[in-house]
């Protein structure tokens, strides 16, 4: 009969063991704090997003201007609350009606030194031109920030994007649409439309999305929220 093998204990071996696992916890914590969501895989439907809640830390992100400079959301370093409001594109005849709306307490938001961003998948060069006639002409002079988020860094950060079904794609080309160079066109991504709030210590304090595109968080409803967030 064989002898029995003896394994010694190692104590440096097994301190080291430790610290290695300890270290790959903290970068990957480290990771998880600076992109968001970043780690949760894009979801296949709308329905299967796992978007930030309210007390959740909010991400940064970085999208574009529409002169395609960029933009960089830092959570850690906001000056005022801000209210992030991502909509699927100027192609969406329901996110052109969701900005028409919101034209009634935009004023009163930022009233409350309250920063509104409105996110959109388009590429920077069609953030406002893209939008309907009537869409342009209701926002007009209102300050709308709207920036491109065409990369999805937004979207995925705050964990509401998702894989764009073909048919949508399709549609959009069959209707003449250019979504050149969209996080559709790009990535085949979009954003459930979704609400945000964000205080000046960078913690989501409201959070809205809804799998069905077609419902949006009312104006009133936006006008609460942003008086709930605003700087006493």
């Amino acid at each position: 009969m064989p002898a029995a093998t003896i394994r010694y204990f190692n104590p440096r071996k097994a301190i080291l063991g430790v610290f290695a696992t300890t270290l790959a916890l903290s970068l990957m914590c480290s990771l998880s704090i600076q992109r968001g969501h970043a780690d949760v895989p894009i979801a296949a439907t709308a329905t299967e997003i796992q978007p930030l809640r309210a007390g959740q830390d909010a991400p940064r992100f970085t999208v574009e201007t529409i002169d395609n400079e960029p933009f960089d959301f830092d959570p850690r370093k906001l000056e005022h609350p801000a209210i992030v409001i991502s909509f699927r594109g100027g192609w969406c005849p329901y996110c052109n009606m969701h900005l028409s709306e919101l034209r009634h307490v935009l004023p009163d938001i930022h009233e409350m030194g309250i920063d509104v961003l409105f996110l959109s998948g388009d590429r920077p060069e069609l953030l406002y031109s893209s939008l309907g006639d009537d869409t342009r002409d209701d926002i007009d002079g209102l300050d709308y920030q709207v920036l491109s988020d065409a990369d999805a860094n937004a979207a995925i950060a705050f964990g509401i994007a998702f894989r764009a079904p073909k048919k949508t794609i399709a549609r959009r080309h069959e209707k003449g649409q250019d979504i050149t160079g969209s996080s559709m066109a790009l990535h085949g991504v979009l954003p459930v439309p979704s609400v945000f709030a964000v205080d000046t210590d960078g913690v989501i304090r409201f959070a809205y999305s809804n799998a069905d595109y077609k419902i949006r968080l009312p104006a009133d409803e936006l006008l609460e929220v942003a008086t709930s967030i605003a700087v006493r």
